[in-house]
């Protein structure tokens, strides 16, 4: 009976047929996602040919992970004891951890490959970052790890002597080394200039550009919130606002002791001032790099740079021949540079001139070229490890 009247075909009525046809086109569907999930699977095991554990032992290790790599931190809390977060970039696959209980011996080791975040500014720092390398160096001797990549908050005045002999080229086993300042000795091999990037030790935060951000007319010409070291070009910036009564203009609040801690209420006050400001001034201090050129950047406050080499060791490398802020000048930072102060109030001058719309476009495109420059700092960092640490044919 049954089987004849399916032998038949299609004259029969059948009541489940369109439920069965849809469950057919449904199996399929599901058995083409399946595979689709399979390949995608073994592709990415394929793609993935690289783990790399970063060990972020200085705050500039938040600025790599949070904002280069755009990359998430788990629990999100600030205080926290220990903080993690993984992602995928290129053929390698990151693992991220931080804060007070990442000690040496004190956690696990998972991967072959490894990126220690080291501060090497000042005496104190350097004798703990010694002991991550001599961790890292019994691990490498154990085989327990293989390869050895050190991002380094250098020194201010480029004072990074005692890091040399770690470096494999000297006989160490440090395969590569990025370094914030104008370090003489980056030379785009084994050596290479990192950004400084936002203050995260006080929790500069990872800023998306709003509406308001990039349309709001804002009420200063500029602002300059920051310590006035005695007998330094920032008194002589002191001086020129007061003389034309620019400092009406721009949001000033000078002060003569340098502050590590913020208050809630000054750090506030800092954002609303790069917010509220279509120019951000940054002067030289210890070196001319700062913190306040990215955060500006993050808000679409144009940096009006101090254009001079700092005292100390920093300066052109055998790479670049445009010291200081070679790095941000190589990748055509859209900033104001200027030689000595006395340029700024024409500077200001045709500020007043410009339109909204003129300000607009210009913070547009301030904001794009720093998410660029952001993007090619990882594409960069990503594609160095790649061709180091991967063997020869897979990279």
């Amino acid at each position: 009976g049954f089987l004849d009247r399916v032998a038949v075909g299609n004259e029969e009525w059948n009541p489940w047929e369109g439920d069965e046809k849809s469950e057919l086109v449904a199996s399929q569907q599901r058995y083409e996602a399946n595979l689709k999930m399979i390949k995608n699977a073994r592709s990415h095991l394929e793609r993935t040919s690289l783990r790399v554990q970063i060990w972020g032992k200085a705050a500039i290790g938040l600025y790599l992970w949070q904002h280069i790599f755009d990359g998430q931190l788990q629990p999100s809390d600030v205080t926290a004891q220990w903080r993690e977060g993984s992602q995928k970039a290129g053929k390698t696959y990151f693992s991220f951890i931080t804060g007070p209980s990442v000690v040496p011996g004190y956690f696990s080791v998972e991967a072959e490959n490894v990126v220690l975040v080291l501060n090497g500014r000042e005496k104190a720092k350097i004798t703990y970052a010694t002991q991550w390398l001599h961790y890292a160096q019994t691990l490498i001797q154990t085989h327990k790890i293989e390869h050895v990549a050190v991002v380094l908050l250098g020194n201010e005045q480029c004072n990074n002597e005692w890091i040399q002999p770690y470096l494999k080229r000297h006989g160490g086993f440090v395969n590569l080394l990025f370094v914030t300042y104008d370090y003489a000795l980056v030379n785009e091999e084994d050596v290479f200039q990192w950004p400084l990037g936002v203050a995260t030790y006080r929790n500069f935060p990872v800023v998306e550009p709003s509406w308001s951000i990039l349309h709001d007319p804002r009420s200063y010409l500029c602002n300059f919130l920051g310590t006035v070291y005695k007998n330094s070009s920032r008194e002589a910036l002191m001086e020129i606002l007061k003389q034309d009564g620019l400092d009406k203009l721009c949001w000033i609040a000078a002060r003569e002791q340098w502050q590590p801690q913020e208050t809630n209420e000054s750090f506030k006050n800092y954002q609303d001032a790069l917010l509220q400001s279509d120019l951000t001034l940054c002067p030289v201090g210890i070196n001319t790099e700062c913190y306040r050129i990215y955060e500006a950047c993050s808000y679409g406050s144009v940096p009006v740079v101090e254009d001079v080499v700092t005292p100390g060791d920093c300066r052109n490398s055998s790479m670049y021949h445009s010291a200081p802020l070679q790095l941000l000048k190589t990748m055509g930072a859209p900033f104001i540079f200027i030689k000595n102060w006395k340029e700024l109030p024409a500077v200001l001058e045709k500020e007043k001139n410009m339109s909204l719309q003129e300000k607009i476009q210009r913070r547009k495109k301030l904001i794009e070229w720093y998410r660029n420059f952001k993007a090619w700092m990882r594409q960069k960092f990503v594609n160095t490890l790649e061709n180091s640490f991967l063997p020869s044919g897979k990279g």
